[in-house]
């Protein structure tokens, strides 16, 4: 893999880690699209370094579990700021 590449998959995995934040977070902050925030912190960065690829996957594992709550909750404050504009 090219050096721009490998660090992009670095810093990506070290942001996660860092900040415990979902793909699309780390998509917003980087610039990029969430397909290759994805495709780094799981596929390359696997064949990279594979503890570092553990430490991701941690933070990922608590992000899919708590995805439902966090949908919940941007669905109640999308109805709570309808509400107050109708007012």
């Amino acid at each position: 893999m090219k050096d721009q590449i490998l660090q992009r998959v670095v810093k990506h995995a070290e942001y996660i880690i860092k900040n415990k934040s979902t793909v699309r977070e780390t998509a917003r902050v980087f610039d990029v699209s969430k397909s290759t925030v994805h495709a780094d912190v799981t596929k390359r960065l696997f064949k990279m370094d594979e503890a570092l690829w553990q430490e991701v996957k941690k933070v990922l594992e608590i992000n899919l579990a708590e995805r439902h709550l966090r949908g919940g909750e941007s669905t109640k404050n999308k109805y709570l700021s309808v509400k107050k504009r109708d007012l």
